[in-house]
């Protein structure tokens, strides 16, 4: 694989096998498409059109698929380091903060200071060594984007991270995701079914059918970052994609 390489899926079927009376489910077929090194792309589709699966195929958590991936690799490495961010932020309860971090970490990036600038990035500084059932959902969100960033990924995988939360704290949270990539570039494939939360982040959204999954529409996004808090901004991107609420449960 070339040292500059970007990401780039190819998913001709994934099939779950029937169970019991249920009869095979086919979750993607036909889903082909590429991302740039340091490309923010949004994957948005309703609710069970394949999306987490699609995710953990890339991330090598299922490999029951035909097809094929490969992964972005930064120069000098020889293979990708890939960083996932679950609905779910998956801090162990009896580690701190600072251990539930460091646990996925090198010697040398434990020993780097990033996870320091990263808490610092959060305003978690003050929090290293508390427990988890001592932070809020929004504390223990940041937490699990200071672990992800910090393996210093060539890839990164967010299934819906700030599903749950209120829209003021997931505002927030937006923006401070988009600061930290743009300090810490990767490459980043964020899955959402919120047309808004697409609009607002993405470089370009890729917009994926019912199932089986498959691409119904590619949008690059070029509308500045900067202009994006203009509601009439975010809602002109909303129509382009012709999916309007249908996409927001």
């Amino acid at each position: 694989m070339a040292a500059m390489s970007g990401l780039e899926i190819d998913v001709r079927l994934k099939r779950y096998p029937a169970v019991g009376r249920a009869a095979p489910h086919i979750a993607l077929k036909d889903l082909r498409f590429t991302a740039r090194r340091g490309e923010f792309v949004c994957l948005l589709g309703p609710s069970g059109c394949g999306k987490t699966t699609l995710l953990n195929i890339i991330a090598g958590l299922d490999r029951d698929f035909d097809g094929q991936v490969s992964l972005p690799t930064a120069p000098g490495k020889e293979e990708p380091v890939i960083g996932y961010v679950f609905q779910n932020p998956r801090l162990l309860p009896w580690r701190t903060v600072i251990e539930n971090i460091k646990l996925v970490l090198t010697p040398e990036q434990a020993a780097s200071g990033i996870v320091e600038d990263l808490l610092a990035a959060t305003e978690l500084q003050e929090f290293p060594h508390a427990y988890p059932e001592r932070l809020s959902v929004g504390m223990s969100r940041r937490v699990a984007l200071v672990r992800a960033f910090a393996v210093q990924p060539d890839l990164l995988l967010m299934d819906e991270p700030f599903v749950s939360l209120d829209e003021p704290t997931a505002d927030r949270l937006r923006l401070l995701l988009l600061e930290i990539w743009r300090a810490h570039p990767t490459t980043v494939l964020f899955v959402t079914h919120d047309t808004r939360e697409a609009a607002v982040l993405a470089d370009r959204i890729i917009l994926l059918s019912s199932a089986p999954g498959s691409i119904v529409m590619d949008l690059p996004i070029d509308i500045p970052r900067c202009e994006r808090n203009d509601p009439a901004i975010i809602e002109s991107i909303r129509q382009r994609l012709n999916g309007g609420d249908e996409f927001r449960v």
